[in-house]
């Protein structure tokens, strides 16, 4: 399916963020080739009136001055290095990255002022900015967190379409943990009676831990409204017998702690079983804070 893209300067770079578990999030792009079935921001997108259906991802917006106006932010006295989430709500290392390079113009920025930060990603091409993620590593907290929610071939091809195979992205994390890099694997997002029998989670922790991941984190399925329908017609077009299950527990965007926790504790004791630990032979770490040092005097 061809996308537009569209060059347009942004006024911010930096997202005050609530509710997500981080402070800051950046965004070098709006829209996502990637069209997973699944994609949360679906529903951002029909609530901002933008195409969330089939039509989404064909057409994306690129920031094209993000870099300048990021490290104008970051030059405020005002900022306070605090930690920078990069692709919640698209994915920085999608194909355009290739062509326009602002999710690496935009990392060098935060190296330059020594911002922690994190990346979600899909896409392998993140291996080619090892450079830049190994000098930022040695000035502050850095982490790059490869989504692999499975490595049952149909289900990705299904619900990922755009994206690269799941063994792709274990090898671009192998090559990020041999460089010494913090890189995690999210098993994001589960789907019930799809990918969470414990044959198929064990085989994606089991990879994981091959591949030297030095965390595993993982997330059920929401399915909030403009997700939600768009998934439901992806079920019925290739999974039509789990529609009727799926109906009943996504009553609510959020399915119920008794519903996810064996889940989560599945995944928790499979960690535990393979010993999922931090196995890089020359980590890369900030030096120590001020007040980190102050505590060894």
């Amino acid at each position: 399916m061809r996308t537009e893209y569209r060059e347009e300067p942004c006024r911010t770079a930096l997202n005050r963020v609530s509710g997500m578990g981080f402070d800051w999030s950046l965004n070098p792009y709006m829209g996502c080739a990637h069209r997973c079935t699944f994609c949360y921001v679906r529903g951002f997108e029909l609530r901002a009136d933008r195409p969330w259906d089939d039509r989404y991802g064909t057409s994306l917006r690129v920031k094209s001055n993000i870099a300048e106006v990021l490290r104008a932010e970051l030059s405020k006295r005002s900022w306070k290095r605090e930690h920078v989430t990069i692709g919640a709500a698209t994915d920085p290392y999608q194909p355009a990255e290739g062509r326009y390079r602002l999710t690496r113009a935009c990392l060098q920025a935060l190296s330059d002022y020594r911002t922690p930060f994190g990346i979600i990603t899909r896409g392998p091409l993140v291996v080619r900015d090892i450079d830049v993620l190994q000098t930022a590593s040695r000035r502050a907290k850095v982490a790059v967190n490869v989504s692999v929610p499975t490595l049952d071939l149909e289900v990705w091809r299904v619900t990922e379409p755009g994206t690269a195979p799941p063994r792709q992205r274990l090898r671009a994390l192998r090559m990020l943990v041999q460089a010494g890099i913090d890189a995690h694997v999210g098993m994001a997002p589960i789907l019930p009676g799809l990918s969470d029998s414990p044959a198929q989670l064990e085989a994606v922790v089991c990879a994981a831990r091959d591949a030297g991941a030095t965390e595993i984190w993982c997330a059920v399925l929401n399915l909030r409204p403009g997700t939600r329908e768009h998934f439901f017609d992806s079920l019925a077009k290739h999974w039509p017998e789990q529609l009727p299950k799926y109906e009943q527990l996504y009553s609510k965007p959020y399915l119920p702690k008794w519903e996810t926790q064996p889940t989560y504790a599945l995944v928790d004791a499979l960690k535990d079983r393979h010993a999922i630990a931090d196995r890089r032979e020359s980590p890369l770490l900030p030096p120590l804070q001020d007040e980190q040092l102050a505590l060894w005097h």
